[in-house]
């Protein structure tokens, strides 16, 4: 089995552990759990176990490399014996304690661990929220198991054992464990490791023993309570920008430091040094643990319900995935991991009421449709691809629409309800397009006429709305979408055989020519963000 299947097979036991926690929070009164966290928290391991698929290379391949060309003792008899195994699992903790190390005292290493410890709460969920960028650089620690001649069947599993096993720890209902706590990471042990506090910052690093940190001086007992999270709070449900706000806080002091070598060392320092000269122009305030506040946008009813419902399909879908991983193509695998990556992005913005549950199921549908039509799931694109209208329409015919026009109130609701019912027709008359091009035989001229009849209505929409705009304000964007349209004809002329076909091609290019020079025109124009918006698609 492929790393990724054991992992799929592992979840339910990790979702189990976790409603188990749940429902013993909720009988004690200490619970421990908020929705948005738990799915941001799960959310980035899922993403996490997905670029895992593209970087067999860094995460195996290298070290291969390095044991085939450098083990010092390869195909030891040790290394099959238990004694081998728990020799090799020991030597993994000890490496993983030092890249752990480095993970909280070079900032490099911090921009991809830190997503591990953005959470403001701390349960099981917490153990899950793991970076996708950490391969990057991580497997240079492990080099010297490579060098000793640890086979890389033997590494893969003993690291496996190592990560699973800090699942547990994460947990605020396990107390301290006596003389365990003073050998193994326990829960006391790691608590501390994710505190913010002053006396617990940057400490007790071990995986699965915690000896390391008691040997090398980075071990604390757990006594005050623990504050969780960063001391830069991420402050978003986002997954993308959590693995990415510290690569693109250190790329913009890399910018603005003037001197070279502070260049490089934004890069090596510890997490939180700046050059001097760009703590002066851009400062940051200094923490204080008095102000931290948790943080959690309000969620309707229904938008909770939404986002759970989100979440369990899109872990179906991560599942699917992860399951099949090994023998898709690259490229299949690249648009899925567009298409899981975009619906666990539209999670967090929904649940931070950055957008609408319309809008959600448009962007996901629009996906959708996109990729089946990619890697040739033809029966799925024929549903998806006109559920994407359907949603649309559903979306604009309950939009709450500005006239942006003076008059009696009388007047505004006849201007409203002369927009909806233009723009309700373009959209319908663009469907009706769409399901014909969909539909087997020759519907091409049937649907090129019902996109041309949609772009009338588009036309006196935007007449009726601006009249003082012309309908193509930019000649440039018009000189340049019909170059263009006349370009891409010329391109697939040779191919359209039928004279009917040459004719409505010719005329479907100049239309959605000129639908371009009309987007860009009015983004030309007018210079909002909606406008633009438009002129991109």
């Amino acid at each position: 089995m492929t790393p990724s299947q054991i992992i799929v097979l592992a979840t339910p036991v990790f979702i189990l552990l976790m409603l188990v926690e749940f429902v013993w929070g909720r009988a004690k009164g200490r619970d421990t759990y908020q929705l948005n966290d738990t799915v941001t928290n799960v959310g980035l391991g899922m993403l996490s176990q997905i670029t895992a698929v593209f970087t067999p290379l860094l995460t195996v391949g290298i070290y291969t490399a390095i044991y085939s060309s450098f083990a010092l003792w390869p195909d030891a008899a040790l290394w099959t014996t238990w004694q081998g195994w728990l020799l090799a699992l020991v030597f993994y903790d000890f490496c993983y304690y030092w890249l752990h190390r480095a993970g909280h005292v070079v900032a490099l290493f911090w921009a991809a661990h830190v997503v591990h410890h953005q959470s403001q709460g701390y349960n099981l969920s917490t153990a899950l929220r793991q970076p996708s960028s950490g391969a990057l650089f991580g497997w240079v620690f492990y080099v010297p198991m490579a060098v000793a001649g640890v086979p890389p069947l033997v590494f893969g599993v003993v690291a496996l054992v190592d990560l699973l096993y800090q699942f547990w720890v994460h947990t605020e209902h396990v107390g301290k464990l006596g003389w365990f706590d003073r050998w193994f990471c326990s829960p006391s042990n790691h608590r501390v490791h994710h505190g913010v506090n002053d006396a617990y910052l940057d400490r007790n690093y071990g995986g699965i023993l915690v000896m390391w940190d008691r040997l090398f001086g980075t071990f604390k007992e757990e006594g005050e309570p623990c504050i969780y999270g960063t001391r830069k709070p991420v402050n978003s449900w986002n997954p993308l920008w959590a693995n990415t706000e510290v690569y693109w806080a250190l790329l913009q002091d890399t910018w603005h430091t003037r001197r070279w070598s502070d260049k490089l060392k934004v890069w090596f320092k510890p997490p939180g040094w700046r050059p001097a000269d760009v703590a002066q122009r851009y400062p940051s305030p200094a923490f204080d643990i008095r102000l931290v506040q948790p943080f959690n946008p309000p969620m309707s009813r229904a938008v909770s319900l939404f986002a759970a419902a989100q979440f369990v399909m899109l872990l179906a879908g991560v599942s699917a995935f992860l399951w099949s991983a090994h023998g898709l193509t690259t490229s299949h695998a690249l648009v899925w991991t567009g298409v899981l990556g975009l619906c666990a992005w539209a999670i967090g913005a929904v649940m931070q009421g950055r957008l609408g549950l319309t809008q959600v199921l448009l962007m996901e549908c629009a996906a959708l449709a996109t990729a089946t039509s990619t890697v040739g799931a033809m029966q799925w694109h024929f549903v998806f691809k006109p559920v994407v209208m359907l949603v649309a329409i559903f979306y604009v015919a309950n939009y709450p629409y500005p006239t942006g026009t003076t008059g009696t109130i009388d007047s505004k609701d006849q201007q409203i309800k002369r927009f909806r019912r233009v723009l309700m027709a373009a959209l319908g008359l663009s469907l009706a397009g769409d399901v014909f091009l969909m539909l087997p035989g020759n519907y091409f001229i049937p649907g090129l006429a019902s996109f041309l009849v949609a772009h009338l209505f588009y036309i006196a929409l935007f007449r009726s709305e601006t009249n003082h705009v012309r309908w193509f304000p930019s000649r440039g964007a018009l000189g340049g979408t019909l170059l263009a349209g006349t370009a891409m004809y010329a391109f697939v002329y040779s191919g359209l055989g039928d004279p009917v076909l040459k004719v409505a091609v010719a005329v479907y290019a100049l239309v959605i020519s000129l639908m371009a020079a009309q987007a860009l025109g009015r983004a030309k124009m007018f210079g909002t963000p909606e406008a633009r918006a438009v002129a991109i698609g």
